[in-house]
């Protein structure tokens, strides 16, 4: 063990939860170390682009009324793809210019680093570019860290250290290795637009933000779907994809070639036309939902965000990032109730598990306990799909011949794909959600 002083915490991971955990920790006026392995918090996030910010702002108030959002999201659209066509749904609020607003659009590098420096004014030492390798133990239990050849001892750890914690693993609070089902690749594109050019593109008034999901053929009927966000000055496209989905496959799919034919298609284009491509990132994320969840303490030790499994894919929402935050202030405020009764056990730390069960984090997740399943159904992303893009074509289409009535056009095609066995199993999965 290092004759180094034991601080009082350190957290590993430099996301939203570390970050959470740490700026809890800090102005409760405790001693905190975050270690992150990139250059500076949040440069090495990849997440999609939006966060929910209700559900945390009585976490953090202050954070979320100054963070540097890029554009509040006032339109929802939802594209969904054949491999001959499409249909746009699209959503906004009669009240969409009124605070506060529900969600976010957000580039995780530049809020990162912003909270960052936030974390540091309260007194964290914040340390970049510092790779954890192991966990300090002493009589069986977490006592530090080790870190670039350095022991850094610590009365409790955080481990924040994203999906395919290195931490959780070590110290016996996830299986190992991983399951590929519970995991999916995400790949991000960043374009480079004026921000007028967005405004006038997706019909937003200055300053306003949408977000569009993007389900069916682009993911060549894989587990997963394409997103893009509106930033302040950039559009965020990118493509979530099962890592079991693509093991299935055999090769028969690749991620970065579903990515290359996901941008290329015109419903895409329409959006990124004229936008100057700056970043290119994947990266892997939790699909599991509450089935994936590790275990969640043990003696001087706490799991948040990612590194827990806590996401959630309800396909027409994707989160996260509140998650995070949420259960990061609440590892933080949990471990300084420990630190001040001088009890950081296994046995005391549970009440982690307690909070979280009282929060929206773990109700939301349990209630949707299986999305997971119903969403994994391939007929969600090839028969309906087809069915919806296949009705509205014929109902639009004026031919040679005579044109059946409308309600015969729509019995025939909801007959062919909806009206069958699998179609009612798959209603029947559906009120699980």
């Amino acid at each position: 063990m290092s004759s180094m002083e034991k601080i009082d915490a350190i957290v590993v991971g430099g996301g939203l939860a570390g970050l959470s955990a740490a700026y809890r920790l800090s102005t409760a006026g405790r001693q905190v170390i975050l270690l992150e392995r990139g250059d500076t918090p949040g440069s090495k996030n990849v997440s999609g682009g939006r966060i929910y910010v209700e559900p945390i702002r009585r976490f953090l108030p202050e954070i979320v009324e100054e963070a540097p959002f890029e554009r509040p999201v006032v339109k929802e659209m939802l594209t969904v793809l054949d491999d001959e066509g499409s249909v746009l749904l699209e959503h906004g609020c009669a009240q969409r210019g009124t605070k506060p607003f529900q969600s976010h659009t957000v580039l995780r590098a530049r809020l990162d680093a912003w909270f960052g420096d936030r974390v540091m004014e309260k007194g964290c030492f914040v340390i970049p570019r510092r790779r954890v390798d192991d966990l300090l133990w002493e009589e069986g239990r977490v006592a530090g860290v080790k870190a670039g050849g350095e022991e850094i001892p610590a009365r409790i750890v955080i481990a924040a250290d994203g999906a395919l914690s290195f931490m959780a693993e070590k110290a016996h609070l996830r299986s190992a290795p991983p399951k590929p089902a519970d995991y999916a690749v995400a790949i991000k594109e960043i374009y480079k637009l004026d921000p007028g050019i967005i405004e006038d593109r997706f019909g937003l008034e200055s300053g306003e933000g949408a977000a569009c999901l993007f389900a069916g053929a682009v993911t060549k009927g894989l587990f997963g779907g394409g997103f893009l966000y509106t930033n302040s000055d950039s559009l965020s496209v990118g493509l979530v994809v099962g890592i079991e989905a693509l093991m299935k496959a055999g090769g028969a799919e690749e991620s970065h070639r579903l990515m290359e034919q996901f941008t290329a298609r015109p419903e895409v284009l329409r959006w990124t036309k004229g936008g100057e491509l700056k970043e290119y990132a994947a990266h892997i994320i939790p699909e599991a939902g509450i089935g994936g969840i590790s275990k969640l303490s043990t003696d001087n030790m706490l799991v948040a965000g990612d590194a827990a499994g806590f996401a959630l894919n309800l396909g027409l929402t994707v989160r996260g990032m509140e998650f995070a935050v949420a259960s990061g202030v609440l590892a933080g405020e949990v471990a300084d109730e420990a630190l001040t009764k001088d009890d950081t056990s296994a046995q005391f730390l549970s009440l982690y598990d307690k909070r979280l069960r009282e929060s929206f984090v773990l109700q939301d997740l349990e209630t949707f306990r299986h999305s997971r399943e119903v969403l994994d159904n391939p007929r969600l992303l090839k028969v309906y799909p087809k069915f919806l893009c296949e009705l509205l074509r014929d109902l639009y289409a004026v031919d040679s011949g005579p044109k059946a009535s409308l309600y015969k056009t729509a019995k025939e095609a909801v007959r062919k794909h909806v009206l069958t066995w699998d179609g009612f199993k798959d209603f029947l999965s559906l009120r699980k959600m």
